[in-house]
């Protein structure tokens, strides 16, 4: 565990706000969540995370509106990694044991995503798995533009 306290200030209103940018950026919004690039390395082109606007430690967290998004937007981008990305499959995460913000990590899984990164394996990748910035973004802008239409 880092000794980095991820909530002074807090992240998750930075990103929302847009005074802190993961790669990839603020993909889409609704009332209630904003979809954005993870805010760390990504061994996974596509892996996008949905933050609740408000802090919200958990799902039992949200408001009601936040909560009826939830599923719907999740389902859309989820279907979008599949379609134009191509991956093969996408996994949702929510675990809220750092931000005060609920996020929901939408991780999609390759053709070529060796084994030890399928599911939670995901969150363990090695520096040497680390996809770079421009492929990242590529796969961020082209989600987006996929959510958009």
């Amino acid at each position: 565990m880092s000794d980095v306290d991820m909530n002074a200030p807090c992240l998750g209103c930075a990103i929302v706000s847009g005074s802190t940018r993961p790669v990839g950026g603020v993909l889409a919004r609704s009332a209630g969540l904003v979809l954005h690039g993870v805010a760390s390395p990504s061994p996974l082109p596509g892996w996008v995370v949905l933050t609740s606007v408000r802090h919200a430690r958990a799902l039992y967290d949200l408001d009601d509106e936040a909560a009826r998004e939830l599923g719907p937007f999740a389902a859309r981008v989820m279907r979008a990694q599949r379609e134009v990305l191509g991956a093969e499959h996408a996994y949702a995460f929510a675990m809220g044991d750092v931000l005060r913000h609920f996020h929901l990590h939408l991780v999609p899984r390759y053709r070529d995503t060796p084994q030890r990164l399928w599911g939670r394996g995901a969150f363990e990748g090695t520096p040497g798995d680390m996809r770079p910035e421009a492929e990242l973004e590529a796969a961020a802008r082209a989600l987006a533009a996929a959510l958009a239409e």
